[in-house]
């Protein structure tokens, strides 16, 4: 689990730590600039975030994975106990490819099926470690990885065609209404 605070995470500018919360985390990875500063408290030693590691959102209707990139090594940083923080041998597991399929329908249905809870659903760790992963080598990991880079980085090219020809649309049909209206 990411560290625990006793009651609400407090906000403490001009302090060299910082917590990454829900709201700091999508499908495209951290906002790292949303990120609050804070003052780490409690007994237990806090684990600050590495490149590699993995984020789980344990609670809530969506979980899924996002990897830590380079920029939580610029700051000390701690995820708040709604994650789960995963650290993966890079010897063994492309951290891409672990987050990649722990993101995938599969997992995704397997963590639906498994989540407890009426109102907020949360994962137990057990489920989480239970999760049935097909391991490649590292080689064909790494070819996945690369092959999802670039199909994301089409889809994100395709996505901006998409609102650039919207945005001529509709610029269009606002010049047609302003002649029209002044005609």
């Amino acid at each position: 689990m990411g560290h625990s605070f006793r009651g609400k995470l407090p906000e403490r500018k001009g302090s060299t730590t910082y917590a990454v919360q829900l709201k700091d985390v999508s499908q495209a990875g951290v906002n790292w600039q949303s990120c609050i500063e804070t003052e780490i408290t409690g007994k237990a030693a806090p684990k600050f975030l590495e490149p590699n590691d993995i984020l789980f959102i344990a609670r809530g209707n969506n979980n899924f994975a996002v990897l830590v990139d380079e920029v939580a090594t610029q700051q000390k940083t701690v995820a708040s106990p709604h994650f789960y923080l995963i650290k993966v041998d890079t010897k063994k597991v492309e951290p891409e490819f672990l987050t990649w399929i722990l993101n995938q329908q599969h997992s995704q249905r397997y963590f639906q099926r498994e989540s407890e809870g009426s109102l907020a659903k949360s994962i137990r760790r057990n489920v989480l470690e239970k999760t049935v992963i097909v391991l490649p080598s590292i080689e064909k990991q790494q070819q996945i990885v690369r092959l999802v880079t670039t199909i994301s980085k089409e889809q994100d090219t395709l996505q901006k065609l998409i609102d650039n020809g919207n945005q001529a649309m509709t610029a269009i049909a606002n010049q047609l209404f302003n002649e029209y209206s002044k005609g």
